[in-house]
């Protein structure tokens, strides 16, 4: 145990900075138990607690800031680069979307608190339009709930921390090991289901070049544009043709689409 605390003592600092930076990218490496440990060991006089929140806060807005960037110049390409790094990148986009259609860049103060919003949140931000000035206000605000929030508590509750981390300590590698296994698994479970997922996807799905061309042939279609209203200001282009029906209407104006001819629905 006292050569794991010198450890932490020398490079928690180090070590907490990487870990924030690597979730605040995307890496799937949960930092907030990091953050309550860090707040127990300056409960412990072994840290400083505004260090530790300073340094969380840093790391955090420098990754928010890349993707804030990418949002701004990239636009809708960064989204597929969410999709190839997130476990669960359609569901968290969309939710981000909606949260910010009802908060604007407020959402950016609890965004940290909700799973899958962290990472998807800065790029959105970017995206629309959000000035930097603002974006690095409500971001760093959000930055200072999540990471005082959490060290802080780790400093209030430091000593039933410390009892925990001791018995945790005691179970030797094995826990380690099953832990491990545990994050692994859970990875490679939502891995798998995306994957299912993205099978059934292709075996209903058509190309544009497909859909261009079965439009030039005269072809009987409904186009459907399903894209969220945000989406849509950030590119209004449409498909000639399509009718625009966004997803919050969709079971409201479901009669108005024909059910005699192929039905053809594209998003973001």
């Amino acid at each position: 145990m006292d050569e794991t605390v010198r450890f932490l003592t020398r490079h928690g600092y180090v070590v907490l900075g990487a870990w924030v930076f690597a979730e605040q990218l995307g890496l799937p490496v949960p930092s907030v138990p990091l953050l309550l440990a860090a707040g127990a060991l300056a409960g412990a006089g072994q840290m400083h607690l505004a260090s530790v929140v300073a340094l969380a806060v840093a790391t955090a807005m420098a990754a928010d800031g890349i993707w804030y960037e990418l949002g701004r110049k990239q636009g809708g390409k960064v989204l597929n680069l969410l999709c190839r790094i997130a476990l669960e990148p359609d569901s968290c986009v969309r939710r981000t979307e909606e949260v910010f259609a009802r908060n604007g860049s407020r959402a950016l103060v609890f965004a940290k608190l909700v799973p899958g919003l962290s990472v998807a949140a800065p790029p959105m931000a970017g995206m629309f339009g959000m000035r930097v000035g603002r974006f690095l206000l409500f971001d760093g605000a959000g930055a200072l709930v999540w990471a005082g929030g959490f060290a802080g508590l780790g400093y209030v509750f430091s000593r039933e921390l410390e009892r925990v981390a001791r018995a945790v300590l005691g179970m030797g590698a094995g826990l380690m090991a099953l832990a491990v296994a545990g994050l692994a698994a859970y990875i490679l479970g939502k891995y798998l289901q995306r994957q299912r997922f993205l099978r059934k996807l292709r075996i209903a799905r058509i190309t544009p070049e497909e859909l261009q061309r079965k439009q030039e042939a005269g072809e009987n279609l409904v186009v459907i544009d399903l894209r969220h209203s945000m989406d849509f200001e950030a590119d209004p282009g449409v498909i000639p043709g399509a009718m625009r029906v966004s997803p919050e209407e969709f079971e409201q104006r479901h009669e108005e689409i024909p059910r005699d001819r192929d039905i053809i629905l594209y998003c973001t």
